[in-house]
């Protein structure tokens, strides 16, 4: 809980832990595809914006994914369950989407290492939370 002997904990369980070759690259930080990624940077920047107001309320869906080498086209589309929560998320005049916008598509440049144009969308998908066949094509049985 202090931190205390992490470094000599750290070496006993080192030390008991069976050999075997890499599963998986040494840089390689995850299996999971951009795309992937980049709906998860959008969704984490939406939920720190809206706090405790929509988090499980929402989802979002990457609709394209266009590479060049000169950018990375993003279109996704933001769902939310009832049209209240969809001017939640648009704020006044499309001020709060905007701002969501520009800190994602900043944190996906660094993943990406590419310049980037992020389009969002936000429309309602009535009950998608609780739809099985909903949850699967946005990706959640995968």
């Amino acid at each position: 809980m202090k931190g205390n002997n992490l470094e000599q904990l750290e070496q006993i369980l080192m030390a008991r832990l069976p050999s075997s070759a890499l599963i998986y690259p040494e840089d390689q930080v995850t299996d999971r595809p951009e795309r992937f990624l980049t709906a998860e940077i959008i969704r984490e920047k939406l939920i720190r914006r809206l706090g405790q107001e929509l988090p499980h309320a929402l989802t979002v869906e990457i609709e394209r994914y266009e590479e060049t080498p000169a950018i990375t086209r993003i279109y996704a589309i933001v769902w939310v369950e009832r049209d209240t929560q969809k001017n939640i998320v648009i704020g006044k005049q499309g001020a709060l989407l905007k701002s969501i916008g520009t800190d994602a598509r900043q944190d996906i440049e660094v993943l990406i290492d590419n310049k980037v144009y992020l389009q969002l969308w936000v429309k309602v998908k009535k009950g998608w939370a609780n739809n099985e066949r909903a949850l699967n094509s946005l990706g959640f049985n995968e």
